[in-house]
């Protein structure tokens, strides 16, 4: 079996092995394994068009918000944004505890469908007479919450893959959820092209513009979504060998399949990935958050060109992020998916610490007393507005640099372009191989039981990293300056590894703890 896991590891993304002519076919059917990996494609796609309904809308909530609710300000906005992550945070452990004892048709069906809704109602915010912010808040949480299906994807792909699958497998669906992440600011880019009054079809009162047309395709796609798992996902799970097994979730009752096997469940190894899993999302969270305003301050830059920059610096690093997917399936099989995640959070802590300032060059001071452009003292929502301003909200680019309220700017040296490239490159390595490792090891620190459960709270502790973390890094940068702002976070990464390194050993396989499988 040992040659069997290095061939599926050497098969491209979509594509694992041929049935029929190999060793597998001691413990499954041709037939059951094209059904299988048809099933966990589409799985695939689900995971793809979840995280597209993600950042479709990212570029254009707050202009949408301003031009439907007049009252809405960048308090409001910060709540708007963290919805959708609340409302994944709240459905994962429901979606995860129905599809642990029911098909997981019905999860991912009525999660897509609620998305599809969510989509919906967001086209159609600008209807009401009033309180149009809350029916957007509304929408987004539902987005959200329908977003939850991450962990029944996850359980499903975990418990319909031998051992040997899992990582490349788990790869494939962070490749998939990545690309999503990529691409959906790319079509909200498309459709800025229909303009802000677009058409409008009255019988309906629906607008199709540029803040509609997105969520509209998001719909379409949802509906497409269910219609494919209605008629191609088949219930599947295997063994960490490989054979069927008895599950509730079956269609089908083969008298090949085998029982669950029986033992406990690592406990300690479980809250020590939920954490590990926790503080991977944390940093890149607060990452994202802090490119724009840091290089504001750091460069002189407008905002025009923060976002421009920023927008292509984060891409680069999505595009580093897939790359990584697929060099990890070869080097796990060479080292291990513990050494991987290990090494993960070092290249993680050594982009931080080259990212604290050094040197005797201090930043330009804006001295002009006007809104401070970068991370402001109030609210998460202001946070985000730089990234929604357009030339044509202010004519004149106003003066740049450090803002004079923080007082930090006047003695903390300038974070030369090179150290934050430098940085951006070592964190786009050490984030890909951190998350795909915490959840791959997760899966298989739970066996062969249903996992849906135990993938929602891991969804869940992920969902509230990004909430926490922009909070976290927008507080610290404001009062105290990147210098103190990014030592702290060198110091949680620390303690991560020292908490790694304390549980290294009890990251194992289930089958390998009880000796079925060994190491």
């Amino acid at each position: 079996m040992a040659s069997l896991g290095i061939e599926a590891e050497q098969e491209p993304l979509l594509e694992d092995r041929t049935a029929g002519s190999r060793e597998w076919d001691i413990t499954e059917t041709e037939e059951h394994y094209k059904s299988r990996w048809i099933s966990i494609r589409i799985l695939y796609l689900t995971m793809f068009l979840s995280s597209v309904g993600f950042s479709i809308v990212i570029m254009s909530i707050w202009p949408y918000l301003q031009k439907i609710d007049q009252t809405a300000d960048a308090s409001f906005l910060g709540w708007v944004i963290a919805s959708f992550s609340l409302g994944q945070m709240v459905a994962s452990p429901i979606f995860g505890l129905w599809s642990n004892y029911r098909p997981r048709k019905e999860p991912l069906i009525v999660s897509i469908f609620i998305s599809v809704a969510a989509n919906c109602l967001y086209a159609y915010v600008h209807v009401p007479a009033s309180h149009n912010k809350y029916y957007m808040l509304v929408a987004r949480g539902l987005v959200g919450f329908g977003a939850g299906n991450v962990a029944v994807i996850r359980s499903y792909i975990a418990g319909a893959t031998s051992l040997q699958e899992r990582t490349s497998s788990m790869a494939n669906t962070s490749a998939c959820q990545a690309l999503g992440f990529i691409l959906g600011p790319v079509f909200q880019t498309c459709f800025a092209l229909i303009g802000e009054k677009g058409v409008t079809w009255d019988t309906i009162k629906l607008q199709i513009n540029m803040y509609t047309a997105p969520v509209l395709l998001g719909a379409f796609l949802g509906v497409l979504n269910i219609i494919l798992i209605l008629i191609l996902l088949r219930e599947h799970r295997v063994d960490d060998s490989g054979r069927q097994c008895k599950n509730v979730n079956f269609e089908e009752v083969s008298t090949d399949e085998v029982q669950v096997p029986q033992g406990n469940i690592d406990q300690v190894a479980v809250v020590a990935t939920n954490i590990l899993f926790f503080v991977v999302l944390f940093i890149f969270a607060l990452f994202e958050t802090i490119v724009t305003p840091l290089t504001m301050d750091m460069y002189a830059w407008t905002r025009e060109q923060a976002v421009l920059y920023g927008g292509i610096i984060l891409a680069a690093l999505g595009v580093e992020a897939v790359i990584i997917f697929m060099g990890i399936k070869l080097l796990s099989k060479k080292i291990g998916e513990r050494a991987i995640l290990l090494g993960g959070f070092i290249v993680v802590w050594v982009g931080f610490f080259i990212l604290l300032p050094w040197g005797n060059q201090f930043p330009k001071i804006q001295w002009e007393d006007l809104h401070n452009n970068s991370i402001p003292n109030t609210t998460f929502g202001e946070i985000i507005i730089t990234l929604w301003k357009s030339p044509r909200e202010d004519h004149s680019e106003g003066p740049t640099g450090c803002p004079i309220e923080q007082a930090w700017c006047f003695h903390t040296p300038v974070i030369c372009l090179a150290q934050f490239l430098t940085s951006a490159v070592l964190i786009g390595i050490g984030y890909p191989s951190c998350n795909v490792m915490s959840y791959t090891l997760y899966s298989k620190i739970l066996g062969p039981k249903p996992q849906g459960v135990y993938m929602g709270w891991l969804t869940a502790s992920g969902s509230a990293a990004r909430i926490l973390g922009p909070v976290f890094i927008s507080q610290l940068y404001t009062s105290l300056g990147p210098r103190w702002a990014f030592s702290l976070v060198c110091g949680i990464v620390a303690l991560t590894i020292l908490l790694l390194v304390v549980v290294y050993k009890r990251l194992i396989a289930f089958s390998v703890r009880h000796g079925r499988i060994q190491e």
